[in-house]
């Protein structure tokens, strides 16, 4: 009998301009559907405000994962540059970008699904690949985003078991990451109920 395959899920970055032109940097799971790409973020949104009303995003693709940790514990101010025709900003470190515009909303109350045309798509380095510890840095930073929604000592369970990935491959880069991670692990005492992350 033949497992079906997962849908594949790929961690980016997602910037958004504010009402007063602030950059919105969010972490984002998103799918791949051609010349197409597919966000469903989890209402109460940031990035689906900011999306709904100016119709434009930029997608980042980023190795930095200071990038994923610091937006989940309240560090937004990255470097970003401007993207072609004055459709947003990409992040400085973005190895890669895409500007995306919106194509069509499947509302939902608690996570619409959008999809958005790819109206640029720029490469800035080449990918050197991923060390383990990137990957523990990248998951990580999903549990704690979600520390309003699952109980404390399985965030704390599920880290520690990603805590050797850290320990054999973590450059100074991914220690800093994991450190902020760890801090708002340490910080945390009650759920942070409709915190907004993304």
């Amino acid at each position: 009998m033949t497992q079906a395959l997962n849908d594949v899920i790929y961690e980016t970055v997602v910037t958004t301009r504010c009402t007063d032109g602030r950059v919105h940097a969010a972490p984002m799971g998103v799918r791949y559907r051609g010349a197409q790409v597919v966000l469903m973020p989890f209402r109460p949104s940031t990035t689906l405000d900011n999306l709904l009303r100016e119709r434009v995003a930029v997608l980042n693709i980023v190795t930095d994962t200071r990038v994923f940790a610091g937006c989940v514990t309240g560090r937004q101010a990255w470097p970003t540059c401007p993207v072609a025709d004055g459709l947003g900003a990409r992040l400085a470190v973005a190895m890669r970008h895409l500007v995306l515009r919106l194509a069509g909303v499947s509302d939902d109350a608690q996570r619409p699904v959008l999809t958005l045309d790819i109206a640029e798509d720029v490469t800035h380095a080449p990918f050197p690949g991923l060390n383990r510890a990137q990957a523990a840095v990248i998951e990580g930073a999903v549990l704690v985003s979600r520390r309003h929604l699952l109980p404390r000592e399985r965030i704390a369970r599920e880290l520690a078991q990603l805590q050797t990935a850290i320990d054999k491959t973590a450059s100074a880069v991914e220690h800093e990451a994991w450190g902020w991670l760890q801090q708002a692990m340490n910080e945390l005492k009650t759920p942070m109920a409709g915190e907004q992350t993304r």
